[in-house]
């Protein structure tokens, strides 16, 4: 092993060594404590502890002391090996319920290892470091408890998580906990809500977000933008129904392949549906209700589809990763000698909108089946390596440069992925175009070539701003919320000083209305400095301040975001905000 945190498994067992620490250093200050598991995980460690009371913030800072007490003290780690019974009769000894449980539900021929530091043991397979010495105790930081029902189960006791991280050096801790901070102030979970942009309730249902009036119109925006540039792009545009039978999904192979990510089925008048979880089968049925020609191929079907999806509570995240969302998907049915130029027209679509948008940061992915497994990917050999030649002999005619993965193609067929890497946090993919000959043989699609002889057409699966909740995420995180005008919400908020002026305020919104433009305009009795503060609390982009001069003149004291420009004639003001607003300007023309 590499002994360097640049190393994935050093840096495991590093951690996992700090997850026995943890450990140690609670049973030290709560000897009643009762351990369960405690492993390494990708930015750290947690360890799962039954205690009467909850942990405090007082409580962590007691257990970071007490580890870097234990990282001075350098106490060996030593390994040990029992059979099962005085395995089982070990921990029962020391009143370790969860262990034992874990122990008995061990295969009959596991080997059952313990390491000890100092007076503390841990049932654990290991492997560790082989002194707490290793471990640097003031680069170490336990972040937050929370609850955690035994072996995920909800049935079960409700356990205490406790995270942590830690590295080889303080420095590189505190540039960890700058970034978890800086990605506090972008989660758009929280920008979210403070500028009522959508909201989440228990009572609806976990991962259901719904969107307020200022989020839906950010949704509309981009909807309509979408929508717009796939029309010029020769999309026709349909809509499809949520749900369908689960002989639809049977015929597609989504039941076999993906049924542990779908919502259970329903009995209606002796039919089974389910909720669907993407719209590839519906749009095979439109394509196969007509027959169809080498002559009107391609035919490109467009939806904004509402799907729903089984996601594990633990990985729901606002409207990034939720359990209802909306795709911004296609297919298109073409013949084989089609499939570079619509590949090479996705990847423009993908480009221009990205431009739009200012994303820059960005790789291409290859995503390729993994061989072995004869589960999650159709198994058709022949058709894997004729869909995967072909993906990628386009992507090098195009000249593109992307990277290849195996093991993250859809259970159909490879897939050329755009992951995107925001502000904070890990890449993720946003938009994706995916190469399909399984489908269009499972739904017996056909068209009639030159030669008179029916043939399957090639589906592209494709979708641009992905999901557009998760488009919605990301803009939210890269922004902080601070849209550019094109997208904002509002852009516009009116701020009157006395009642004298209100109908020039009213009159000023108006003629911006009719131009097009959002606007907001703020009657109430408040102070300026208050209404002023309020609309850059909610980022509104342009604050027009109206007084008495402003009425008489046909001006606008106009402020930015960030800087206040003065007066200046509205005719003028309307004119250059326009002109912002049609180029999608990502900055101030003022």
């Amino acid at each position: 092993m590499e002994y360097t945190f640049e190393n994935e498994e050093y840096r495991r067992t590093y951690r996992h060594t700090t997850s026995h620490i943890l450990a140690q250093a609670v049973k030290r200050i709560y000897p009643e404590a009762k351990l369960a598991i405690g492993p390494a995980i990708e930015n750290g460690f947690y360890y799962d502890i039954d205690v009467e009371k909850p942990f405090t913030d007082e409580d962590l800072a007691a257990f970071e002391a007490e580890m870097r007490k234990i990282c001075k003290e350098k106490l060996k780690l030593e390994r040990t090996e029992l059979p099962r019974e005085e395995a089982i009769a070990f921990m029962r000894e020391r009143n370790e319920p969860y262990k034992v449980e874990l122990i008995e539900d061990l295969p009959e021929d596991a080997v059952i290892s313990f390491y000890t530091q100092g007076e503390f043991t841990d049932l654990c397979a290991g492997p560790h470091l082989d002194s707490t010495g290793r471990v640097k105790g003031n680069a170490i930081k336990l972040t937050t408890v929370n609850g955690a029902y035994w072996r995920g189960d909800s049935k079960r006791k409700m356990l205490q998580r406790i995270y942590g991280t830690c590295f080889p050096t303080k420095a590189e801790l505190d540039e960890y906990l700058a970034r978890l901070e800086e990605a506090k102030k972008r989660d758009h979970r929280k920008i979210g809500r403070e500028l009522q942009l959508f909201m989440t309730d228990e009572l609806v249902g976990r991962g259901m977000p719904m969107f307020l009036p200022k989020g839906y119109t950010l949704w509309r925006i981009l909807e309509n933008y979408i929508r717009d540039k796939e029309l010029k792009g020769g999309y026709q545009h349909v809509l499809t129904p949520c749900v369908g039978t689960v002989e639809l999904y049977k015929t597609s192979g989504h039941w076999d392949h993906y049924q542990q990510n779908m919502f259970p089925a329903m009995e209606v008048e002796d039919e089974t549906y389910v909720l669907r979880p993407m719209n590839c089968p519906h749009h095979m049925r439109i394509y196969a209700n007509q027959p169809h020609s080498y002559r009107n191929l391609p035919v490109r079907i467009g939806e904004i589809a509402h799907d729903f999806r089984y996601e594990a509570s633990g990985t729901l995240k606002g409207i990034e990763r939720g359990r209802h969302f909306c795709q911004n998907d296609a297919h298109l049915f073409v013949t084989p000698d089609q499939i570079k130029d619509e590949v090479a027209k996705v990847v423009d679509l993908i480009f221009t909108t990205y431009e739009d948008f200012g994303i820059t940061d960005y790789r291409l992915v290859l995503s390729l089946r993994d061989p072995a497994d004869k589960e999650k990917y159709h198994d058709d050999d022949e058709m894997w390596n004729t869909a995967e030649t072909a993906l990628r002999d386009v992507l090098d005619q195009l000249g593109l440069h992307y990277t290849e993965e195996i093991g993250e193609a859809a259970f159909y067929g490879p897939k050329l992925d755009v992951n995107v890497r925001p502000a904070v946090g890990a890449e993720y993919t946003l938009s994706t175009c995916q190469l399909d000959f399984c489908l269009p043989a499972k739904f017996n699609l056909t068209y009639v070539d030159r030669d008179g002889a029916e043939r399957t057409p090639v589906v592209l699966h494709r979708a641009i701003l992905g999901s557009l909740d998760r488009f919605m995420a990301y803009l939210i995180e890269e922004t902080m919320g601070a849209f550019p005008t094109w997208l904002s919400p509002v852009q516009v908020k009116i701020l009157p000083i006395t009642d004298r002026v209100h109908p020039y305020a009213e009159k000023v919104a108006a003629d911006l209305e009719a131009m097009g433009v959002r606007v907001e305009v703020d009657l109430r009795n408040e102070k300026l400095g208050y209404k002023i503060r309020e609309a850059q609390m909610e980022k509104v982009p342009y604050k027009l301040v109206i007084g008495d001069q402003e009425a008489e003149n046909g001006t606008v004291a106009v402020r930015t975001r960030d800087a206040d420009k003065g007066a200046m004639p509205f005719a003028d003001f309307a004119v250059k905000l326009t002109e912002e607003i049609a180029s999608k300007s990502r900055t101030s023309l003022f």
